[in-house]
């Protein structure tokens, strides 16, 4: 037995099983429409929809920047992304053709990376491999907590603002996927943060599996390459750059014989049993 092998493997034909055919050809896809283009600002977030069967890519518009990524269901905000059940399933590091999943109790994929211009970036020499779910969010709490000093920009924060248009609060915004982040465990099995890897015109790209909410917060550590916290730490606003997000509405006949995911089956029940009442 091999102690070292995946604890969640696929089996062929299987949830896990992706279809790689289908999804290389929407990467592909040459004839594919523009539906949206947005700039995101630095120190900002931002909140856009994205239909079923469509193309999401985030792009580096300007050089290397660090992207913190939250989804929902757009029609039941009780269902949302599941940084730490997609981490088990495929991998700490995210690249193409891994699928990112939803909480409990709906627990199936949300979206499907179809490209990403880093996925041979593998791992480097301190162990450091990219778009991270190791970590989570920036945010003000622990900056407080670390520094004595109050900063509303960090990536939690730039989300909240993002999704109160839709009607979401602070209580929504949940664990994230660290687009572009450069990140491992080092001897003593603590997190560690590299400089962002990625330069002008890198791009990270997934297809909606049903009707998403994304929200996306432009970190205020800009590339990383500047400390956040400790003794060398300073503002790092002169290594922060905006993003570019476009929508994508793929070539129809691509999307022959896709469907979208059905909720987990499981019956719910728990062990419970309902009263027989005489």
């Amino acid at each position: 037995m091999d102690l070292t092998a995946a604890a969640y493997q696929a089996t062929e034909g299987g949830p896990l099983d992706v279809n790689r055919d289908f999804y290389r050809a929407i990467a592909n896809d040459n004839g594919r429409e523009l539906v949206e283009s947005l700039v995101l600002p630095i120190r900002s977030g931002i909140g856009w929809k994205i239909p079923a069967g469509h193309v999401c890519r985030i792009t580096t518009i300007e050089g290397p920047q660090v992207a913190d990524l939250n989804l929902w269901n757009a029609s039941d905000p009780r269902e949302r992304f599941w940084a730490s059940r997609t981490k088990q399933l495929h991998a700490a590091h995210l690249t193409t053709f891994n699928r990112l999943w939803s909480t409990l109790p709906f627990l199936r994929p949300m979206a499907t990376i179809t490209a990403d211009s880093l996925e041979d970036y593998g791992v480097d020499a301190q162990g450091g491999r990219v778009h991270d779910l190791l970590g989570t969010r920036c945010d003000p709490y622990v900056n407080r907590m670390l520094t004595g000093k109050d900063f509303d920009y960090h990536c939690h924060s730039n989300l909240v603002r993002a999704v109160l248009p839709y009607g979401l609060t602070e209580f929504d915004v949940h664990d994230v996927l660290n687009v572009f982040q450069c990140t491992g465990l080092n001897s003593d099995d603590q997190y560690f943060m590299k400089t962002c890897p990625a330069k002008k015109g890198d791009y990270f790209e997934f297809f909606a599996e049903f009707d998403l909410l994304a929200a996306l917060s432009t970190c205020p550590g800009g590339d990383l390459s500047v400390p956040l916290w400790g003794p060398d730490a300073r503002d790092p606003i002169d290594v922060c750059r905006p993003l570019g997000i476009e929508v994508f509405k793929p070539s129809q006949d691509l999307l022959a014989g896709w469907s979208e995911p059905i909720r987990a089956e499981y019956a719910g029940q728990h062990g419970l049993k309902a009263e027989k009442w005489s």
